[in-house]
């Protein structure tokens, strides 16, 4: 599980728990109308939006925020690249067939298969271009979603104050009625505000950080593959990817060294 989003949660819900019973106010924030409104028709508002083609990747993003997938470092995948390369210069391209199950990535896998199935140079990066393009619009794709639903859900939630103050206004002269309008007024507006900024916005972010990462990865493996495919000697293919690594990680791979 990913610890960040683990700690940001009960962080965030700590905080509102107890602003929220300090004020005496956790009663009067249930209310279910408010929620059938804000939620339903963010949902509702979700499916005009999009196809089933991509909602039906929801619950899988749900699942990469809270059991993110497993990468190998940006540094580790550059070693492995770099060893691929020091076998291929030295016993030929077609001895990395007995290296590929020490590949640390599918894509790398995949590239270096079709490198030795002997696919041509421009197919092959043309192949990865169109894999690292395609992987993006879907990445892409499923963040927009969250993003629409933190845009949707205040829009909701000032559309149950407005039929609150309605409602307020048709029963003026009812006291009773005047409070329990009020309450949906306000907690419309609390969980338009709440969901989009504790909930869809926030794994909108964390989903398109692990885009940035997913293809980061991909563009490295895909320049290497290539400089392994024309001959580049093993210094050379680590130099063209060094320029993926932060100043920092450069340092520490040069005293590691």
């Amino acid at each position: 599980m990913d610890l960040m989003t683990l700690l940001g949660g009960i962080i965030g819900m700590g905080v509102i728990f107890f602003v929220l019973s300090s004020g005496g106010m956790l009663s009067f924030l249930l209310n279910w109308e408010a929620i059938i409104l804000i939620f339903g028709g963010t949902l509702g508002s979700i499916m005009i939006s999009y196809p089933w083609a991509s909602l039906k990747w929801v619950i899988s993003s749900f699942k990469m925020v809270l059991f993110p997938p497993r990468r190998p470092p940006i540094a580790d995948l550059i070693r492995s690249i770099v060893y691929f390369a020091e076998v291929g210069k030295k016993n030929g391209i077609e001895s990395l067939s007995a290296e590929l199950s020490k590949s640390p990535h599918p894509f790398l896998t995949d590239s270096c298969q079709m490198m030795l199935d002997g696919v041509d140079l421009h197919i092959l990066q043309e192949r990865m271009e169109h894999d690292i393009n395609t992987t993006r619009l879907r990445h892409q794709q499923q963040t927009n979603i969250f993003t629409s639903a933190g845009t949707f859900a205040p829009i909701f939630g000032l559309l149950g104050t407005l039929i609150g103050v309605v409602q307020v206004l048709r029963n003026i002269s009812n006291p009773q009625m005047m409070g329990s309008s009020m309450a949906i007024a306000m907690t419309a507006s609390f969980y338009g505000i709440f969901s989009a900024n504790f909930i869809f916005l926030p794994i909108a972010s964390k989903l398109n950080y692990h885009s940035d990462e997913d293809i980061l990865s991909r563009e490295v493996i895909s320049k290497g593959v290539i400089a392994i495919y024309e001959g580049d000697v093993p210094w050379l293919v680590s130099k063209k990817l060094e320029g993926y690594l932060s100043l920092a990680l450069r340092r520490k791979a040069k005293a590691g060294r």
